[in-house]
């Protein structure tokens, strides 16, 4: 369970709330670290496994909260998201 202290920091990071195009290069960013991580450190397969079912649910429970994937329901002529139009009303 000592791969997972640099796993779980990774879901508990939010999207950004600047503007939609910054999605797609946080996205990378995320991807590149972890594809890094895992040829770098090589976690444990149980590691592995809870990591994925937690983003999973985590990602199909709220699509516009995962970070992996760069897409979101935007508002206002395509300048923001619709999870920070909602939070600022």
């Amino acid at each position: 369970m000592y791969c997972l202290q640099w796993l779980i920091p990774v879901l508990l990071i939010p999207k950004h709330w600047i503007h939609p195009m910054f999605l797609v290069e946080q996205a990378v960013f995320m991807w590149f670290y972890i594809v890094g991580f895992f040829l770098e450190r090589r976690p444990c397969h149980i590691c592995s496994g809870i990591f994925f079912i937690a983003l999973s649910l985590l990602c199909y429970s709220d699509p516009d909260s995962c970070i992996f994937w760069p897409t979101c329901t935007k508002k206002l002529n395509g300048e923001v998201c619709t999870y920070v139009f909602r939070d600022r009303l």
